[in-house]
């Protein structure tokens, strides 16, 4: 490796300058994302214009379309951004001995800690969903891959024995991103205090429905109620 020398003989690594572009071009990249997303929250989406988010971030307008075709394109990497959240929690999951409907509690934290617990944020990617077809498309496919994941969370839970096998994991999977986004969506119209308790509503209700009980012995029930009869 190549060093630099310093007074006293002690000396550094040099940074190859293909990394220090890497470097600058991600914070680049990541400027312009977080003045987009609190341009968003603060403006809304569709009053929110290119221009004012190279000012935000305050870089020059072509700087943008460097990393983003469009300002749609930003919650389609938002979208991506949770991806990976899930792809990480998942892949850890798959490894962990705590009983499922905790790791499923860990998991909506995680999923909708900030930037989503910005109510302007859910409202921005429900409108770019009903207005641009390249965002709904883009959104779809993430939608998809979020599903695989999730169904092999769920198949987890079924090969352990705590979540029912009636289902299938991955039609499961839907039903729990169809509550939890369902939940965010009504929650982002009221932009109050109650998301915390919403989803921990939204969560009791599920897991009850998903999770697999003893089975009933209907011949000895019987018996008893008759002979309380």
């Amino acid at each position: 490796m190549r060093t630099s020398s310093h007074p006293g003989g002690s000396t550094s690594p040099k940074i190859p300058a293909d990394s220090r572009r890497l470097r600058r071009s991600a914070e680049l990249r990541e400027r312009l994302f977080r003045a987009a997303l609190s341009l968003f929250a603060k403006k809304g989406y569709a009053e929110t214009t290119v221009e004012d988010i190279t000012q935000e971030a305050d870089l020059g307008k072509g700087t943008f379309f460097n990393y983003f075709p469009s300002k749609e394109h930003v919650l389609m990497a938002f979208g991506e951004m949770q991806l990976a959240k899930l792809e990480i929690f998942v892949r850890d999951a798959q490894q962990s001995d705590l009983p499922m409907r905790d790791i499923l509690h860990k998991l909506v934290l995680r999923m909708t800690e900030e930037p989503v617990r910005n109510p302007a944020i859910v409202r921005a990617l429900l409108l770019a969903n009903l207005s641009s077809a390249a965002v709904r498309g883009a959104m779809l496919r993430i939608h998809d891959r979020n599903r695989v994941l999730l169904g092999k969370l769920i198949r987890r839970g079924q090969e352990r024995g705590e979540i029912r096998t009636d289902f299938p994991p991955e039609e499961i999977a839907q039903v729990w991103r169809q509550t939890i986004f369902g939940t965010l969506l009504f929650w982002s119209l009221l932009g109050d205090h109650t998301l915390a308790e919403r989803i921990e509503q939204s969560l009791n209700f599920f897991w009850d429905g998903i999770a697999l009980r003893p089975a009933v012995n209907f011949a000895k029930r019987e018996k008893t109620v008759g002979e309380q009869a």
